[in-house]
């Protein structure tokens, strides 16, 4: 029980609409009024008129636990470049299971570039994520439902880097549960069964023990790598990596459109002349341009050119690509 909290610490609001969303989808039986001992009791979060810790974890205001349950936290990084040497973008967010994912995907929205490409017969871009939005949000769905909340110092970690994105959660498998277990099927035994049974009723997760073969399904239909998950220094991880280079969005300053692309096609190849590049950018009336976005790429540390006049290639520094 969570001793010491009264439902006055909870945010009413929020409960009513994850009662009103289980309703609407089949998942709970309208109780037939809003008060809200009566709907904590309906979710299975009131026992004995004491509130159970994961109705703290999903309810609480979020003045009242930096103090009193600092473990419902999530840490939000951008990172420059493939380590942790520098940031972008560094916080920290307290809330209740809701606030945090919604912080956590605000986050990413914001950090997240997007894959470009020209429509075959249509004047205009398709812009996709880079990641299916669906397998992020199962991965912090389970990170935040499946956590050790007993680990006073504990969080959930989204860390955005140049070439992936990981999404920690504290805590190990448990059940006998390995890393392999997780990409094949497996009978679901939650750790926080009330925590996973209110996230079912909301509709956050949909199939109890899927949700680990579902990012694996929508990453590889997406064109991407499966998604790796380890265990260890009490911690599990899930990390996702694009399907090709990632070029950065900031590197000191904002780079623009063209650098980004410069880049992703210098990436695409070993070395590049600069006329092959203006072709392979469909560029030719932008050569004097190219010219100078490589020279500041370049002072930049992101390539690296050898050889001198028309024979002179460019390359992605190591540091880039992280070979």
């Amino acid at each position: 029980m969570a001793t010491g909290w009264g439902v006055e610490d909870l945010d009413v609001s929020e409960i009513a609409r994850t009662v009103d969303e289980a309703v609407r989808r089949g998942r709970l039986g309208e109780p037939g009024t809003r008060d809200p001992h009566e709907m904590l009791r309906g979710l299975s979060l009131l026992v004995d008129g004491e509130l159970s810790r994961a109705a703290v974890a999903l309810f609480a205001h979020p003045e009242n636990l930096p103090s009193r349950f600092p473990q419902c936290r999530v840490r939000l990084a951008r990172f420059r470049g493939t380590g942790k040497t520098e940031f972008i973008d560094n916080r920290q967010v307290h809330g209740n299971a809701f606030a945090v994912l919604t912080a956590a995907d605000q986050f990413l929205r914001t950090h997240l570039p997007v894959s470009g490409r020209i429509v075959s017969g249509l004047f205009e871009r398709d812009d996709d994520p880079i990641y299916p939005p669906v397998a992020l949000r199962e991965a912090l769905a389970n990170a935040v439902c499946h956590r050790d909340y007993s680990i006073g110092g504990g969080s959930v970690g989204v860390a955005i880097y140049d070439d992936r994105l990981e999404i920690t959660s504290s805590g190990e498998l448990h059940f006998g549960l390995t890393v392999d277990d997780l990409y094949q099927p497996h009978e679901s035994l939650p750790w926080n069964p009330l925590i996973a049974d209110v996230f079912f009723k909301r509709g956050i997760i949909e199939t109890w023990g899927r949700g680990t073969l579902k990012m694996a399904e929508l990453t590889q239909q997406a064109g991407l790598p499966r998604p790796e998950f380890e265990e260890g220094a009490g911690a599990l991880l899930v990390r996702f990596r694009p399907s090709g280079y990632l070029p950065p969005m900031r590197v000191g300053r904002d780079l623009t459109e063209r650098q980004q692309n410069l880049l992703r096609v210098i990436a695409s190849n070993d070395s590049m002349r600069l006329h092959e590049i203006v072709e392979a950018l469909d560029a030719p009336h932008e050569r004097r341009g190219i010219q100078t976005d490589l020279q500041f790429l370049r002072s930049l540390g992101l390539v690296e050119n050898y050889g001198y006049g028309r024979g002179a290639s460019w390359e992605l520094r190591d540091e880039t690509n992280g070979s």
